[in-house]
């Protein structure tokens, strides 16, 4: 990755489908919460945005995952999607989550900035 990194938690505190780790990042100009999550053993990260109405998504704070594990899910809404793309694979959305880019290195885990994601001011 060539854009820069910055610092998110250590690679432990990411379990396989559990908690994700909270952040706020910069949007095309606006504050917005982030998280990521770890699901079969990689990590990924979206803005904490539901892509049909623009509201946070955990039902309790970092609770993303459905019952399964399998899935993130919308908890106003109930829209549901991919943990390793984002995409809406059902429920009410209109496209899919905005992904964070993330590289994992050396037990810990970073997120990296791009020309509409950057550091929360």
């Amino acid at each position: 990755m060539t854009t820069p990194a910055i610092f998110l938690c250590h690679s432990k505190d990411l379990l396989d489908s559990g908690l994700a780790v909270p952040f706020e990042v910069q949007y095309s100009g606006q504050s917005n919460a982030a998280f990521a999550v770890r699901y079969q053993g990689r990590v990924y990260a979206y803005l904490n945005r539901c892509s049909h109405v623009p509201m946070e998504m955990d039902y309790q704070p970092n609770q993303f995952f459905d019952l399964t594990g399998h899935w993130l899910i919308c908890a106003t809404h109930g829209a549901t999607y991919a943990p390793q793309t984002g995409r809406c694979l059902m429920g009410p959305c209109r496209g899919g989550l905005v992904k964070i880019e993330v590289s994992e290195t050396g037990g810990m885990v970073y997120w990296h900035t791009s020309s509409k994601i950057q550091p929360a001011i």
